[in-house]
């Protein structure tokens, strides 16, 4: 099980200048252990090209088990972000 958080990795959230979902979803899990996040953030992480380090082992480790937890927008989304990698 993975403590650590995307924080760890990228160090402290930095405001931007603008306001959306996107950085909304990002701050609010920013110092969330990888390993509590939803696939559905794993995933925002992961197209943001953020704590990958953490968030792709972590979101490989789910695709291998079958783990869904019904937070993704669309069937396959992680598999698709960890696709997009490539």
């Amino acid at each position: 099980m993975e403590l650590r958080s995307v924080a760890d990795i990228e160090g402290a959230w930095i405001d931007p200048e603008f306001e959306s979902s996107l950085i909304q979803r990002c701050r609010d899990n920013w110092t969330i252990p990888v390993s509590e996040l939803s696939n559905h953030v794993l995933a925002t992480f992961i197209r943001q090209r953020r704590g990958l380090e953490l968030v792709v082992p972590e979101a490989r480790r789910r695709i291998a088990l079958r783990y869904l937890d019904d937070s993704e927008l669309y069937d396959e989304e992680l598999s698709d972000a960890i696709a997009e990698l490539s």
